[in-house]
């Protein structure tokens, strides 16, 4: 690469080091990882290329691959969430790393360009732009790749649905999808960082609202059950008839988006889909509605037709945009429909996302020592690899859970016994 790092401003090392040390302090399951693996140095020789929101976790993350031996090369994966301090800390380290809050769609691309440009062995992404441009612009450096990583449910589906149609060239490891990961971080993480950044757009009282949640996947869930504790009244719209049961089965009101529309305070969207609200729903909602976004890309809400419904608009806070209608309803978008906890706050919460970077990392030793013999598709995290990362975490927090009985591992494995 011709270019070492690019980032916002590196006299905010010293700012951005603090948070990482932080983070470091409530990731023990990470740190338990780098302490065994940095002796070992399993990774030497490998160079990592990864497209992850540039935060203090990540940081931590790309750490522990680099006292295991590993060289990197990141970019955030989205224009507004990478923390300028943390980039400046990973810079002044000697990190190579490209990303800066408020970067347009050409200095995003040209970030994730760098990143290629370092001839990756191992990818990491968080919804996937890092692999399709790679096999979209850069196909070339493939034959030099062993696999990659996917961090999120809207990258797993698009590597999927690459997979399904043979153009996917080598073997990606779904973190998304591991029990450690989307029962933990996209239901604790996103529910409380999502209100989390919501509140510091808005700082609006969340008791005796109606909060509307699209999308009842593991984080629309999560997003429910905190503002369900903050006192909010909860409806749900879903697509799928199983998970809108599951809404009603959990005390959420569940209905169409065209009735929701009409009766909801906040509504927060949670689908991995395009246009779930869109026009027809704007039209319908009352003055002061607050619109934000939990999904990884900025499509779920309709920007361009709320854009082109309002007379005017102007921010009237940090992360806040009053959008003013004919009618004069106000409707408030915020973080310009991108994930909303990361843009408006810091994202999930160090401890979680412990769990999820640690699968992160386990999920890279498992590409390194399998080189060669995974086929290019999506797999999911081993059931062994779910239970040891869930049993480090309860020894972290000094908890612990009993053991099956020989007696018992022998019930459970045959079929004789019975009434």
């Amino acid at each position: 690469m011709d270019v070492k790092f690019k980032v916002k401003d590196l006299s905010l090392a010293d700012q951005g080091l603090l948070k990482i040390e932080w983070a470091e302090s409530r990731m023990p399951v990470l740190m338990k990882l780098r302490e065994k693996y940095s002796k070992e140095k399993p990774l030497s020789g490998i160079r990592i290329g990864g497209c992850l929101h540039i935060t203090k976790e990540t940081a931590v993350l790309v750490r522990t691959f680099m006292a295991a031996g590993a060289e990197t090369a990141w970019c955030g994966c989205n224009p507004l969430s990478t923390q300028d301090d943390v980039a400046a800390a990973l810079a002044k380290e000697g990190v190579a790393v490209f990303g800066w809050r408020g970067l347009s769609r050409e200095e995003y691309y040209w970030c994730i360009d760098q990143v290629i440009a370092s001839e990756p062995n191992i990818t990491l992404d968080d919804g996937a732009d890092l692999v399709v441009t790679i096999h979209e612009k850069r196909p070339e450096v493939i034959d030099g790749i062993i696999g990659g990583t996917e961090e999120t449910t809207t990258g797993v589906h698009r590597l999927k649905a690459m997979a399904e149609s043979g153009r996917l060239k080598y073997p990606i490891i779904a973190v998304n999808d591991a029990e450690t990961k989307w029962d933990f971080d996209n239901v604790y993480g996103t529910g409380q960082s999502s209100l989390d950044g919501i509140l510091r757009a808005t700082n609006i009282l969340l008791a005796g609202k109606n909060v509307v949640v699209v999308g009842y996947g593991h984080c629309g869930r999560g997003i429910a059950l905190r503002a369900r504790g903050m006192g909010a009244n909860v409806t749900v719209c879903e697509v799928d008839p199983i998970k809108a049961l599951k809404a009603v089965m959990e005390g959420y009101r569940v209905m169409p988006m065209s009735e929701a529309a009409k009766i909801g305070d906040i509504f927060i969207t949670a689908t991995g889909c395009k246009d779930v609200i869109r026009r027809e729903h704007i039209a319908l909602m009352k003055d002061g509605v607050v619109l934000a976004n939990a999904g990884h890309f900025n499509v779920e809400i309709s920007v361009s037709d709320l854009e082109e419904m309002a007379k005017s608009k102007k921010e009237i806070r940090p992360n806040n945009v009053e959008y003013i209608l004919p009618d004069g309803r106000r409707i408030y978008l915020l973080a310009e429909g991108r994930l909303v906890n990361l843009v408006a706050a810091e994202g999930h919460p160090s401890e979680v996302l412990d769990m999820s970077f640690a699968n992160q990392f386990m999920s890279v030793l498992r590409l390194v020592k399998e080189k060669g013999r995974l086929e290019p598709r999506v797999y999911e995290v081993p059931r062994e690899q779910d239970l040891e990362i869930a049993r480090l975490k309860l020894e972290t927090m000094g908890i612990r859970i009993d053991d099956l009985t020989p007696e018992q591992e022998r019930y459970l494995k045959s079929f004789e016994a019975g009434t």
